[in-house]
C-alpha cells in the first residue's frame, strides 16, 4: 500500500489518545507536520509520532500553506474551531479526518459539508464507536433485515459523575455545550446509523445544569470549578423522523444514577430488537417463545487466545486510510454526521425555547 504523508492540527488529549497512536501503527502513514496553539505540544508529538525532520506550526493556515505534499490532515482541535480549520484544509487540497462532532453548529458543518462536495476531498468525523465489535454486530443484523422496521431507538450517553476537568470541555463558546454535544453525539451517531434513518422532522428538547455548583462531588477526575462550568451537566432529547420512528436521547456528564452506559442504543423493530447493554443482544420470540441472543464476541472459549480485540480507534484510522488509497468511501460519511450537528443544535435550541423545533431544510 502506497505511503500517505499526513498533518495533525491539534495535538491535545484525543489526538495523543487516539490519532496519532493508531495511526502510528499503520507503516504506510508518515506524520510530517504538527501544529497546535501551544508550540511545545506539537513539538512533543513531532518527537515521538512523527518522521525524521517533522515541521511543527503553531499557525494552521501557515502548515497548509508550506507543506505542500500533504494529502491528509486530521483535526484534532475544541468544537468551535472544527469548521473553519477543516474548509481551509479541504480548500487546500487535503482530505481530512475531523474530531467528532462534525461542527459547533449546524451552519458551520454544512460549510464543511459544502466544501467537501466543491473540492472533491475526502472528508469524515471520529466517529470510532462504530466499529466496536458489538456496534458492527448489531448494524449487520439490522442492514440484514432481522430486526424488521425499526420505529424505536433509544441513544444513551450516561454517566454518574465523570465530567471532564481539563481542556475546554467546561466552555460554551469554545465547544457549544457538555455532555450533549461530547458524548450524546457518539450515542446518536451510532442510533441513526443502525435504523439507516437520517431524515428528522421535529426535536423536543430538555437541558439541565442542576449539579454543576457541587463540591465533593465524587467526580472521576477531581472536582470541577464551578465558576467554569459553563455548559449542561445533562440533555434529554425526543426526535420525530419523516416515516414516524422516534428516537429518545439520554445524556449526562453528572446525573444521581445507578446506571452508567456510554455510547450505547437500543432499538425496537417489528421482527425482534437489540441493544448493547451487555455487549450485543438480540430479543425476539422464537417457537412462542421470548428469547434472548447473545453472541459471542471474541476469543470464543479458545486455548491459548487472550481475546484482545482490536482497539476501535485503530479499526477507525485503518479504515479511514485505506478509503483515501482506494479512492473508496469513509464509513463515516459527512452527509450523515451532519444530521447528528442539526439534532443536537436542535435539542439546545428547544430548551432554551421551551418548544418542539421543526425540521424542513
Amino acid at each position: 500500500m502506497r505511503d500517505v504523508v499526513l498533518g495533525i492540527i491539534g495535538c491535545g488529549g484525543i489526538a495523543n489518545g487516539k490519532h496519532m497512536p493508531s495511526l502510528s501503527k499503520l507503516d504506510n502513514v508518515k506524520m510530517v507536520a504538527f501544529c497546535d496553539v501551544v508550540k511545545e505540544k506539537a513539538e512533543k508529538a513531532a518527537e515521538k509520532y512523527g518522521v525524521e525532520g517533522a515541521r511543527v506550526y503553531t499557525d494552521y493556515k501557515k502548515m497548509l500553506a508550506k507543506e505542500k505534499d500533504l494529502e491528509v490532515v486530521h483535526v484534532c482541535t475544541p468544537n468551535k474551531s472544527h469548521s473553519p480549520i477543516t474548509v481551509a484544509a479541504l480548500e487546500s487540497g487535503c482530505h481530512v479526518m475531523c474530531e467528532k462532532p462534525m461542527a459547533k453548529t449546524y451552519a458551520d458543518a454544512k460549510a464543511m459539508l459544502e466544501a467537501h462536495k466543491k473540492t472533491g476531498k475526502k472528508l469524515t468525523i471520529g466517529y470510532q464507536n462504530r466499529f466496536k465489535a458489538e456496534s458492527t454486530f448489531v448494524k449487520a443484523c439490522c442492514d440484514d433485515g432481522e430486526l424488521g422496521e425499526i420505529y424505536y431507538g433509544k441513544a444513551i450517553a450516561i454517566r454518574r459523575r465523570a465530567v471532564p476537568t481539563w481542556g475546554v470541555f467546561l466552555n460554551e463558546e469554545e465547544q457549544g455545550g457538555g455532555p450533549l454535544i461530547d458524548i450524546g453525539t457518539h450515542a446518536l451517531d451510532l442510533t441513526l446509523w443502525m435504523m439507516d434513518n437520517y431524515k428528522p422532522v421535529s426535536v423536543k428538547g430538555n437541558v439541565y445544569k442542576k449539579l454543576g455548583d457541587m463540591k465533593n462531588s465524587g467526580n472521576a477526575w477531581g472536582d470541577w470549578d464551578p465558576e467554569k462550568f459553563t455548559v449542561e451537566d445533562s440533555a434529554f432529547g425526543f426526535i420525530t423522523m419523516e416515516n414516524g420512528a422516534t428516537i429518545v436521547l439520554e445524556s449526562s456528564w453528572a446525573l444521581n444514577t445507578l446506571y452508567n452506559k456510554e455510547a450505547i442504543c437500543s432499538l425496537c423493530g417489528t421482527k425482534a430488537g437489540a441493544d448493547m447493554e451487555d455487549g450485543a443482544r438480540i430479543n425476539l420470540t422464537k417457537h412462542g417463545k421470548l428469547t434472548t441472543i447473545k453472541p459471542s464476541i471474541g476469543s470464543a472459549g479458545v486455548d491459548f487466545y487472550a481475546g484482545a480485540e482490536e482497539a476501535p480507534a485503530d479499526i477507525e484510522a485503518r479504515q479511514w486510510i485505506q478509503a483515501v488509497v482506494n479512492d473508496t468511501d469513509p464509513v463515516v460519511k459527512p452527509e450523515q454526521a451532519i444530521v447528528v450537528t442539526q439534532i443536537l443544535e436542535a435539542i439546545y435550541e428547544s430548551a432554551k425555547t421551551g418548544k418542539e423545533v421543526l425540521l424542513n431544510d
